[in-house]
């Protein structure tokens, strides 16, 4: 099974192929539309057996017109819900000239593709907000497995935690282009994955990947591909290992230097995935004497935890994606002097 993640520039396009079977979720934007065609029939794409859109923004569902003109499709999954717009015309004009119609599959829904599977992972239900209303998919191949998100929002990523469906992951497409909006601690925790995939366009307006999202991936030790670092970028899945087309770039710099990260009113937003924010200090009573500020050394006896790899240490085990059974203990201030970082989800 090979996943190619397309550089369609500000937009997502995910094309798997398996034992001769085609599945395409989204497709980029107009200005990618004419890219995504020519790569899959480079690809030696006739017949798409699914097209995937994960919702109705142009920046994802306008390649998949051009797919629906240029290729046989055998079935449409979208999202269950009307947007206004011309694209959104275009999409259901291509898919009613191909004799179709829109699936709406229920969550936990499974469907064999090739060598594998994937499964509806959201959304539970249909909200006004268009990029909660992503569908979102687990593909599996073995033992090997992604998670296409499309723009799912932290409220979406909530509701897949409280599914009860297993949301473990090898690899991760990461929702809404790197949007802090989205990829909280708690869906990270859930999918644990050891790779994800940023798609997204060199110098964007919208400043994605947001230095919030790429905080938590690094914070995770989760090593990261970006399509506007890298290109289109390729992971061929044995069933068992899967190798990639590069070596992951690691840059976990937001797309907007001056990204300083989460602004006060967005930590206090419900279901933004962040940890809850520490009650403030109160100052003391005018009539006590001021004290003089005391710099403690970290505490000896404090014991920390430490991954296999990576440059953080933790307070319990098996914080995200470390393996508990490669952790070691050591002290906080033996952890600071080997030149080892506290853990942002866990410190």
């Amino acid at each position: 099974m090979t996943v190619h993640f397309l550089d369609v520039g500000q937009g997502l396009s995910v094309l798997v192929q398996s034992q001769g079977r085609n599945l395409i979720y989204d497709g980029g934007g107009r200005g990618a539309s004419s890219f995504t065609v020519s790569y899959l029939q480079q690809q030696g794409v006739t017949d798409i057996q699914y097209l995937i859109s994960s919702h109705y923004d142009e920046d994802h569902v306008a390649g998949l017109v051009g797919c629906l003109n240029a290729f046989h499709v055998e079935q449409v999954i979208g999202a269950d819900y009307v947007q206004d717009t011309k694209i959104y015309e275009s999409f259901m004009k291509g898919v009613e000239a191909q004799g179709l119609s829109v699936q709406h599959p229920a969550v936990g829904t499974e469907f064999s593709f090739g060598s594998g599977k994937f499964t509806i992972l959201a959304p539970s239900s249909i909200s006004g907000d268009d990029n909660g209303n992503s569908v979102v998919i687990k593909l599996e191949n073995g033992s090997n497995s992604f998670i296409f998100t499309g723009d799912a929002s932290a409220e979406s990523e909530a509701a897949m935690c409280g599914s009860g469906l297993d949301l473990e992951c090898d690899v991760l497409s990461v929702s809404h282009h790197g949007s802090a909006t989205a990829t909280s601690w708690e869906f990270l925790q859930a999918a644990v994955p050891e790779l994800a995939v940023v798609s997204c366009g060199t110098d964007n307006s919208y400043g994605h990947p947001h230095r919030d999202t790429m905080d938590r991936l690094e914070s995770m030790e989760i090593q990261v591909y970006r399509t506007d670092k890298q290109g289109t970028v390729t992971a061929v899945s044995d069933g068992t290992t899967i190798k990639w087309n590069q070596a992951p770039c690691n840059d976990y710099s937001p797309g907007d230097e001056s990204d300083q990260g989460t602004q006060p009113e967005e930590q206090s937003q419900q279901g933004a995935g962040e940890p809850p924010a520490q009650p403030e200090v109160q100052a003391a009573p005018p009539e006590a004497a001021p004290q003089p500020e005391v710099t403690e050394a970290p505490d000896q006896t404090v014991m920390v935890w430490i991954s296999a790899t990576g440059s953080k240490y933790h307070n319990k085990p098996d914080c995200g994606n470390m393996n508990p059974d490669k952790a070691a203990q050591m002290s906080e201030a033996d952890a600071q002097a080997s030149g080892y970082e506290p853990c942002k989800k866990c410190f």
